[in-house]
């Protein structure tokens, strides 16, 4: 008989809710307590309850991340954008170096990604790619000019990509904010075409100025100024209160503060780099001895000597048409009667002979 955890466990909002604040997916945290996703979405909408040692670990899990929740006074302050990093004393390995950048970016980059997709666990996935990405490439990113720019381009290009609407998971909306004026500033900006969101939040959000954001955009200033004006002009028209660019840009941090978004630890973030690295390395080496092995074939089989096609038939005039078996004239009869009576009373030399 199976027995309820001994920790004690919340309600199933609060265990959903406390996943979403350790930055967790439901495949990574049922591959942690070791059941399936199935069973997590279960737990956490309250068809079922947790029960056995796979109880007590969803239990002692959830209490672990209950104590690593930040407290209010830290979720609500309205952090938006990169900060600067510390200059340090000794040098960096490749790893310090890289969870340093991670360290104090990605809290705002999620804050920032949410903005453009008002979606939390694709703001949370788009921050991690990028920063896979980056560590896949961290001698290009580590000498860059300007790392945080690089990897916020990366994720930015991830969040606003086309192809998350043909994603199961991506295809109903989430919950979204609990405020009134949350929910209308998100409406506004999701109305906006992306290129204009992304030049909004670059802009007025991260506080860019015109040519840093025509840059990281990929367009000439003027465009980038089109784009801006035509952005505050939509969610004027949504919004007027929002009129005023300080006061947007107020908001912009606000609405990004209020949201309980937090990023995977940087060890996560890198452990599942290099795992993507071998999974298409392996990939890429699994193709290319298909390939080889498909050639090899071709060559063995392929044939060694030209062989000339076979040239197509002509067509042969002045052939009789073919008669179809019908009743015989009159001649037809006459001879076949001739020829019946000449084989018995014909010359001997046509006669058979008796003996």
């Amino acid at each position: 008989m199976t027995q309820s955890p001994a920790t004690p466990l919340p309600p199933p909002k609060e265990r959903r809710r406390l996943r979403e604040a350790g930055s967790l997916t439901e495949a990574q945290l049922a591959e942690r307590v070791g059941v399936t996703r199935k069973t997590v979405r279960a737990w956490e909408s309250g068809r079922t309850n947790p029960r056995g040692r796979k109880g007590e670990a969803y239990a002692k899990l959830l209490s672990t991340l209950v104590q690593e929740e930040p407290p209010l006074a830290e979720v609500t302050a309205p952090q938006f954008h990169e900060e600067p990093l510390a200059e340090s004393p000794a040098p960096l390995t490749p790893a310090q170096a890289f969870d340093a950048l991670y360290a104090f970016c990605a809290p705002a980059l999620v804050r920032q990604a949410y903005l453009l997709t008002g979606r939390r666990e694709l703001a949370r996935e788009s921050v991690e790619r990028a920063f896979q990405l980056a560590w896949q490439r961290w001698p290009e990113v580590a000498v860059d000019r300007d790392p945080a720019g690089w990897v916020r381009a990366t994720a930015y290009e991830y969040a606003l990509s086309p192809w998350h609407r043909f994603r199961p998971r991506y295809r109903t909306p989430e919950a979204p904010p609990a405020d009134a004026s949350d929910r209308a500033l998100l409406a506004a900006l999701l109305r906006l075409p992306p290129p204009q969101r992304r030049t909004l939040v670059l802009y007025d959000g991260v506080g860019l100025d015109l040519p840093e954001t025509a840059a990281e955009t990929e367009a000439s200033t003027p465009a980038a100024a089109g784009r801006l004006m035509s952005a505050r002009e939509t969610i004027a028209a949504h919004l007027p209160d929002l009129s005023d660019p300080t006061r947007l840009h107020r908001r912009l941090a606000e609405l990004a503060a209020t949201e309980r978004l937090r990023a995977a630890k940087p060890p996560v973030v890198r452990t599942g780099s290099e795992r993507r690295a071998r999974f298409w390395t392996r990939a890429a080496i699994a193709f290319t001895v298909a390939l080889i092995g498909t050639t090899a074939m071709t060559v063995r089989t392929a044939p060694t000597h030209y062989e000339p096609p076979i040239a197509p038939g002509a067509e042969i005039q002045g052939v009789p048409e073919r008669v179809a078996q019908g009743p015989l004239s009159e001649a037809e009869r006459q001879l076949r009667e001739k020829l019946r009576d000449e084989m018995t009373s014909g010359p001997v030399r046509l006669a058979p002979l008796t003996r």
